[in-house]
């Protein structure tokens, strides 16, 4: 499996941790609170292996962190009823574009 697909599985299992961390109502609910413990696990084991296989730190971390902020931010807006104004919207999209020159800088 590429590193690429891996980080992709790494952000998806932390989005997916993060989204039932709110569902769980503070650990009360089991299922919610159980898959945010499973979905941390994964996501942390497959971007440990993105960084065996020679990724840097700094854009694995910067691509995991600013697509997973960016996706629990449309989730939370679209299935959760979290509010969303132009500067939640332009801090995303600042967040986004630090994560491309940071990948343009490092190639």
């Amino acid at each position: 499996m590429t590193a690429y697909l891996l980080l992709a599985l790494a952000i998806a299992a932390e989005v997916t941790g993060t989204v039932s961390m709110k569902l769980s109502d503070g650990f009360t609910k089991l299922w919610p609170s159980l898959i945010v413990v499973v979905g941390y696990l994964i996501a942390f084991v497959a971007l440990a292996s993105v960084l065996k296989r020679g990724m840097p730190v700094g854009v694995a971390y910067a691509i995991w962190a600013a697509i997973g902020v960016a996706a629990v931010a449309v989730i939370g807006v679209l299935f959760l009823g979290e509010p969303v104004n132009l500067t939640i919207v332009a801090g995303l999209v600042l967040v986004i574009g630090g994560v491309v020159l940071i990948e343009v800088g490092s190639a």
